[in-house]
């Protein structure tokens, strides 16, 4: 192990002791704790807000709202009551007031809570950190006014919380993460069979279809995964959902996913996603490395095609450090 590298495992262990973390498991008061940390992340829309109630931010179309935008020469038809007589007085031309709509948006996230989401070699388990980025996402919704929902798909089953608004929906969002994380079986095993693989990527592909049936247009949409399951299959519904909503991809993953340790010497069964094998000298760790870097840049351009943004969180730092 590097020097850097061991300076950053006693940060993060030092970080797991001060907050009273596990890395395990989760308690309801680490998930309280982002609610100090919204500054982190920011959850402004970059595209146009296609939900059809009034709500914080202002849409690209013109309308019937609240917000005064410009003022232009009166037409046939217009509504005598938006007359802008003061444009009109100085002008000498009737003018109308145009006001910009407010729309709503909630904020949509799915936790990928699988079996292959239960793993972690420095900081934190994957689905725990997936956790901690999921009260993060409620805790700024909740700040800006949003309205709050999601899915949480396990290996037993898929809950879902309908958007809502204040402070008992992030509640809500915050118990469903943690009883739905801490009922889940420690794995015991590294590899899964081919029928484990097949049911659980069918699962993620039911979730997904869910995921596009339930989230309204014009929500934010978080999807937070290792993306171990996703297929073609599965990305064509994130495709369509992208269409009425912004879709976030959010990486979750491990450090030793992507590059083993220098120092790792003898036999060690390791894999990269896809086989598992027996590594024993520098040539197989550098082989690891590069297919371990094919694999998951095939996932995020396949995402990037498909306009789905990129965001990735390592599970091996807390996410103060990372956003």
């Amino acid at each position: 192990m590097t020097d850097s590298a061991a300076i950053q495992l006693q940060t993060g262990l030092e970080w797991l002791h001060r907050h009273n973390l596990s890395g395990v498991d989760i308690s309801f008061d680490e998930l309280l704790m982002y609610r100090n940390f919204t500054h982190l992340l920011s959850n402004k829309p970059n595209s146009k807000v296609k939900h059809q109630m009034s709500g914080q931010y202002l849409a690209k179309t013109k309308g019937r709202g609240m917000e005064f935008d410009e003022a232009r020469h009166y037409q046939p038809g217009d509504d005598v009551r938006t007359i802008d007589w003061r444009v009109t007085a100085r002008t000498g031309k009737t003018h109308t007031k145009i006001f910009r709509e407010e729309k709503d948006r909630p904020v949509f996230v799915f936790c990928d809570l699988l079996p292959s989401m239960r793993f972690g070699s420095q900081l934190l388990f994957k689905s725990v950190q997936a956790c901690h980025l999921s009260a993060l996402i409620a805790w700024t919704a909740k700040q800006r006014g949003d309205k709050i929902g999601g899915l949480i798909l396990s290996e037993n089953n898929l809950f879902e919380a309908k958007p809502r608004s204040r402070q008992q929906a992030v509640l809500h969002w915050l118990k469903a993460l943690k009883d739905n994380h801490n009922d889940l079986p420690m794995q015991q095993e590294v590899t899964i069979n081919e029928l484990d693989k097949q049911t659980q990527e069918k699962k993620f592909i039911e979730a997904c279809a869910h995921l596009r049936r339930v989230a309204h247009p014009g929500s934010l949409v978080y999807l937070i995964s290792d993306l171990q399951h996703l297929t073609n299959d599965a990305l064509q519904h994130l495709y369509q959902l992208q269409k009425h909503c912004e879709v976030v991809a959010c990486w979750v993953n491990d450090p030793i996913e992507q590059t083993l340790p220098s120092a790792m010497s003898g036999l060690m069964p390791v894999t990269d996603g896809n086989e598992t094998k027996i590594v024993n000298n520098t040539a197989q760790l550098a082989e690891y490395k590069l297919k371990a870097k094919q694999h998951f840049a095939s996932k995020k351009n396949a995402l990037l095609d498909y306009n789905i943004k990129w965001l990735s969180i390592s599970a091996g730092m807390p996410l103060s450090e990372q956003l």
